[in-house]
Order: structure tokens, then sequence, then C-alpha cells
């Protein structure tokens, strides 16, 4: 059973940059995907972003490309979301998953969730 744990949310202002992490107790993620949902008040849960463990493949919602970058710290079991100009709509719990196999943008394939990290950001 993986385990995930996030930290790093908090309430900024529109513009301010935030780093979300995600701890893993997984030692052994080479066959993983890690991504990071988000799920905004009285909206459904949305992909983020998502990373291919083995060769760091990434993966962005269109909403976020040029704005927010994922990656992974290999040593740590660890994934990283930069989220940079942060805008009031990027407001909502942030979600840390994992799967088996290769990255994907549906929420559904994922197996294994953290229990959520809030972003507020203001304007």
């Amino acid at each position: 059973q993986v385990q995930l744990v996030e930290s790093g949310g908090g309430l900024v202002q529109a513009g301010a940059s935030l780093r979300l992490s995600c701890a893993a107790s997984e030692r052994t993620f080479s066959s993983y995907a890690m991504g990071w949902f988000r799920q905004a008040p009285g909206k459904e849960r949305e992909f983020v972003a998502a990373i291919t463990w083995s060769d760091g493949s990434t993966y962005y919602a269109d909403s976020v490309k040029g704005r927010f970058t994922i990656s992974r710290d290999i040593a740590k079991d660890t994934v990283f979301l930069q989220m940079n100009s942060l805008e009031p709509e990027d407001t909502g719990v942030y979600y840390c998953s994992a799967k088996v196999g290769g990255s994907s943008r549906a929420l559904s394939s994922y197996d294994f969730w953290g229990q959520g990290t809030r972003v507020t950001v203001s304007s």
C-alpha cells in the first residue's frame, strides 16, 4: 500500500508562488507515475500535472502550462509541484496521486491518493 503525504499549501495573493511536496512511502517507484489533481469548491476534481517516474516525462493541464512545474526527487521519493503566477482560479485542495504504469490525465486510473493540501489564492 502506497502512502502519500502532501504539504506546502497555504494562503497567498495572486501572482505569488507556492511549492507543494508529496512524500511517498513506496521505495520502488520506478514503475509508477505520479499525478497532481485539484478540486475547487463545488467542482469536480481535475487533472493538473503528471510525471512518469522512470524517465521524468511530464504532462500538464492547459490551464497551468507555463506556470506550474512538476518534478521528482528520486533519492527522497518525493514529487513536487512548483506553482508560479498563481491565480484565484487555482484555489482548491491539491491531491497527490500514484498509479502503476505510465502517466495519465484520467483521475480514475490512479490507485493511491494523499489527503490533500489546501491552496487559497486571493485577488
